[in-house]
């Protein structure tokens, strides 16, 4: 019984919170400084970084009980992160409905980078959202992962790579 009314509770979380609240945690002109920000780090380096906020999961994925890391993992494709030269695109995913955050990297970058060196990250930007901070959580998050990239995916000639994704804030 315990299991079933998890599922309820969890559900109702979901449908009680819309992409409203995404954009009051991050409103517009936060969104438009991440975006210069990223513009800025992917001038440094030839991977792409991509911010995906998502407020609730879609039904789908509550029905069938799936995790913030199977969502953040269908974004990573969805979005097209993993269409870069050299496999080094990264999404950081929020969940707002369950404080969830996620770090997705392509192979590519992962077979340089340690979990734990994500799990950093990961924890460094869960402070700062548990105080509130969303601009300033995501921007420490954009400049380590960009310092990461940075070592591994350097920018060749002072030009950064072909920026084959948009540098927008996916909000959802």
């Amino acid at each position: 019984m315990a299991g079933i009314w998890s599922r309820v509770q969890r559900f109702l979380t979901h449908r009680w919170i819309d992409v409203g609240d995404a954009h009051q945690a991050l409103p517009r002109a936060a969104l438009e400084r991440l975006e210069r920000r990223i513009a800025a780090s992917e001038q440094r380096h030839t991977g792409e970084v991509c911010i995906c906020v998502e407020a609730a999961l879609p039904a789908s994925y509550l029905l069938r009980d799936a995790t913030a890391r199977e969502r953040a993992v269908a974004m990573f494709g969805k979005l097209r992160v993993w269409d870069t030269e050299h496999n080094n695109g990264v999404l950081i995913y929020l969940l707002l409905a369950e404080h969830a955050i996620e770090l997705v990297a392509d192979r590519g970058l992962n077979r340089h980078v340690d979990a734990q060196r994500w799990h950093q990250v990961v924890e460094q930007l869960r402070n700062a959202l548990r105080a509130g901070q969303y601009e300033d959580g995501l921007t420490t998050a954009l400049e380590e992962v960009s310092a990461v990239l940075v070592q591994h995916f350097p920018a060749r000639d002072g030009a950064g790579g072909a920026n084959a994704l948009p540098n927008r804030i996916d909000i959802r």
